[in-house]
């Protein structure tokens, strides 16, 4: 801390400190109260990503906290394990994540294909967006992702008939339509965050109306922090909750690296060490797990947000984490006063930002495969859950690498006499087999056949075998045996 206190750039960080909190502020907030937990809990994320992980070296400028890209994961734990098993979860998948910084594995996370991870953010946006709808009008969103989608006619119907669905609804449209049109006020304007100013909007106008429309319950900070007890501890040793630890460390780990990343690229500062940033996760989220508080993970919103208001040192990030703090010790009774259709609206917002429509529209021109990949992935996570909709992605991304990496041409020269010459080039892998001895068992069986292997960069074990058997029993008895020319 006392680095932070004598950085030669305390003005700059300072300034950019309280953009920060403005920008966090509404979020920590609406990502809580989307996730089914208390408000207070996501302020907690976001004070411990401001102030633990913001200490820890690893990338300088860009900012944790609680995530929409979470939101639907952390629901559905909280549903299906419950609350008190939120903070177990957290826990055990911020020391898998110090684990993976400890073991050096943070780098192979750029491994991953951008298209999986496109594709997971346009599925979680989709489903975020379809479960706030319902939130926005007042109502109870179904479970699934696709019953939450298929319901949405329905919910309309039942909100033009009533007037506090509608009240509700339009709150959040309003709330909406402030944070897309911020963009377009002068810049002094803008110097106020665009969720901030919508969500104050959202509020003086909900008073002054007096709409019938709900808003944030609050317990107090220190009463909604509930460390895991022994009970919670227990429930380790069931299957289920073990898949949604990996979850929660694997998509975790991959956002906050790739937000990295993307930061790395609006500033020419330090850039960032992978591992050592995984590390930054980790502890942030065994901290946060040992609070009972929703999980961490870097946020490219409040991270570029830090960069464009010229933050120069992570000095910054730990002082919006001070504001958090503050804020959520002496002021909390403000946050009863926030309607929760401005919240939802915030998040519909957010969640139209998680879907890339421009890069699906340039991978399909580019790349189809990599766009098949994308939407397959956000499919699946919007029809089945976020863990399994990933590893489908993973699984098709995979498959496809290895379908390129097994690329082999198959040349055959017959000039009417004398041998048959075939030439294989490139990887001859089982993928390719079937192809491959369709082309040669077309080869007459009466003529001399030289099979030429010199091209070959790699052949499998599959391949080789296939190649000797059909070599073996192909020529006629009268006939010269195939002849071999071996890679």
């Amino acid at each position: 801390m006392n680095a932070v206190i004598k950085s030669p750039h305390l003005r700059q960080d300072f300034a950019a400190s309280l953009v920060v909190f403005l920008v966090a502020l509404p979020l920590c907030v609406g990502v809580a109260v989307a996730s089914g937990v208390p408000a207070e809990l996501g302020l907690v994320t976001g004070i411990v990503g401001g102030i633990v992980a913001g200490l820890m070296p690893g990338s300088s400028l860009q900012v944790s906290g609680p995530a929409a890209g979470l939101t639907v994961l952390v629901f559905e734990a909280v549903r299906q394990f419950g609350l008190a098993a939120l903070g177990v979860i957290v826990l055990a998948a911020g020391l898998l994540q110090l684990l993976m910084g400890a073991l050096k594995l943070g780098r192979w996370f750029r491994a991953i294909s951008v298209s999986v991870v496109e594709g997971m953010l346009a599925g979680i946006g989709l489903v975020i967006i379809a479960g706030q709808l319902y939130a926005a009008a007042g109502l109870k969103a179904p479970a699934s992702g696709i019953d939450k989608i298929a319901g949405l006619p329905q919910a309309l119907v039942r909100a033009v008939g009533s007037t506090e669905a509608l009240a509700s609804l339009g709150v959040g449209a309003a709330t909406i339509a402030v944070m897309v049109l911020w963009k377009r006020m002068p810049k002094r304007v803008r110097a106020v965050p665009g969720a901030l100013a919508a969500v104050l909007l959202a509020t003086l106008a909900s008073l002054a109306f007096g709409l019938p429309v709900a808003t944030v319950e609050v317990q107090g900070l220190l009463g909604a922090i509930q460390p895991p007890g022994a009970d919670a501890f227990g429930q380790l040793a069931q299957p289920a909750i073990l898949g949604t630890i990996l979850a929660f460390a694997l998509i975790a780990s991959a956002e906050s690296l790739f937000s990295a990343a993307a930061v790395d690229r609006l500033h020419d500062g330090p850039r960032t060490e992978y591992d050592k940033e995984l590390m930054a996760q980790g502890a942030g989220n065994t901290v946060c797990g040992l609070l009972g508080a929703l999980p961490m993970t870097a946020v490219i919103v409040r991270s570029s947000a830090n960069v464009q208001a010229g933050a120069k040192t992570k000095a910054s990030r730990v002082l919006h984490g001070v504001w958090l703090l503050l804020f959520a010790a002496l002021l909390p009774s403000v946050l009863e006063l926030i309607p929760l259709p401005a919240l939802a609206g915030i998040l519909v917002h957010a969640g139209w930002k998680l879907i890339p429509f421009r890069q699906v529209v340039l991978l399909w021109t580019a790349y189809r495969g990599e766009a098949l990949i994308l939407v397959v992935t956000a499919l699946a996570i919007v029809t089945v859950n976020m863990f399994e909709g990933v590893l489908i992605g993973l699984a098709l991304s995979v498959a496809k690498t290895a379908w390129q990496a097994s690329h082999v041409k198959l040349e055959v020269i017959d000039k009417g006499a004398g041998p048959v010459q075939a030439y294989l080039s490139g990887n001859a892998t089982f993928l390719r087999l079937p192809k491959i001895l369709d082309t040669l068992e077309a080869l007459p069986q009466n003529r001399p056949v030289e099979l030429d292997l010199s091209g070959l960069h790699h052949v499998d074990h599959a391949c080789r075998t296939a190649l000797e058997n059909w070599a073996e029993r192909h020529s006629a008895a009268d006939t010269e045996r195939v002849r071999i020319t071996a890679p």
